[in-house]
This record gives C-alpha cells, sequence and structure tokens, in this order.
C-alpha cells in the first residue's frame, strides 16, 4: 500500500515537472519569435526614418510628380502604424498580417518613386541621392535578414506549441499561434530596385 502511493506520488511530481518543462519551453520559444520581431522593428523605423529624407531630396527635382510623392509618405506613414501595433504584441496575427500588407503597399510606392527618378539625371547623380540609396539598400537587406530570423523563430515556436502532448499544454495555457511575416505578392518580396548608376 506504501509503494503505490509512493509510486502515485512519484507519478505526480514528473507530471508536474513535465507540465512546468513544456511551460518553460513555450515561453521560450514564444520570447525568441518576440525579440525577433523587435529586431525587424529596429531596422523598419530606421527605413521609416529614411524615408522623408528620400522625399525632401526628390522633391525638388521631381516637381510634377507630387502625388507620387505624397502616395509614399502616406504608404510610410501607414506602414509605421502597422509596424507600432504589431511590435506591441506580436503574437497578434492581424496586427502581424495588417503589417505585411502596409509594408507590400510601402514598397509599391517606392518603386514607382525609384522608376519614376531615373527620368532625372540631375537627381541620379545628386550626393545626398546616393547616400538615401545606398542607405536603403542596406537597410532593406537587414529587413530582410530579421524578418527570415522572425519567421523562423515563429514556425519554431508554432511546431512546438502544435505537437503532442505540448499542444495540450498550449491550449490551457493561452499560447495562441503567431503568425509569418509574409508579403503576399511574390514581385513585391525584393526590396525596391534603387540603383541611380
Amino acid at each position: 500500500m506504501a509503494m503505490g502511493i509512493l509510486v502515485l506520488i512519484v507519478l505526480f511530481f514528473a507530471l508536474i515537472a513535465w507540465v512546468v518543462s513544456v511551460y518553460n519551453g513555450l515561453v521560450t520559444l514564444r520570447n525568441r519569435f518576440k525579440n525577433a520581431f523587435a529586431q525587424i522593428d529596429v531596422q523598419l523605423k530606421r527605413r521609416y526614418d529614411l524615408i522623408p529624407n528620400l522625399v525632401e531630396t526628390v522633391k525638388g527635382y521631381m516637381k510634377f510628380e507630387q502625388e507620387t510623392l505624397q502616395q509614399v509618405i502616406a504608404a510610410r506613414n501607414s506602414a509605421s502604424a502597422a509596424a507600432k501595433v504589431a511590435a506591441a504584441d506580436p503574437s497578434d496575427a492581424a496586427a502581424v498580417q495588417k503589417l505585411a500588407a502596409a509594408e507590400s503597399a510601402l514598397g509599391a510606392g517606392l518603386g514607382r518613386l525609384f522608376a519614376l527618378a531615373e527620368a532625372y539625371p540631375d537627381l541620379k547623380a545628386n550626393q545626398n541621392m546616393l547616400q538615401l540609396q545606398e542607405e536603403l539598400t542596406s537597410t532593406e537587406n537587414k529587413v530582410a535578414f530579421a524578418r527570415q530570423a522572425y519567421n523562423d523563430a515563429v514556425t519554431g515556436y508554432n511546431t512546438a506549441r502544435e505537437k503532442f502532448p505540448g499542444s495540450l499544454i498550449a491550449n490551457n495555457f493561452g499560447f495562441k499561434e503567431a503568425a509569418l511575416l509574409q508579403i503576399d505578392n511574390p514581385a513585391e518580396r525584393e526590396a525596391p530596385r534603387i540603383s541611380f548608376t
């Protein structure tokens, strides 16, 4: 009888240890993808800060393209607002999807802007423009790497929360599915082409 009670006590504590271990593993994975999103957020903020400088640089050269410039600023503001919402809770799938859509629109706007800028030879030779081109290219590459790291972290987290028996813990303790940061239009997956040479 005493041996049976001892076995039950050991099994109970083993079960508690297993639950704690799975729970802590899910917390670790959730924190990893949140940290990975924070890295994206840093690069996006850098890019959002560069865009007004870019618009100011091209404004004097592109007097007849004010609508395009306004669209780029509006897309930048929309993407910046979406990034703030997503950064507040990277596990909110809807917020991450809104950010992806806003980033798609911003990428399209920048693409149009750079295509129009090709028609202005003085602008292509402007040192400010060349420096901004270099910084934007570098930032776009950093955003792409940070997005890949985030998506890898989200995949690891989602896999752990969906696998049995971890799914039992995830469902009972509120570990919700995280969304990948994907750009829907394959043509917009590439960084905007910004070559002025």
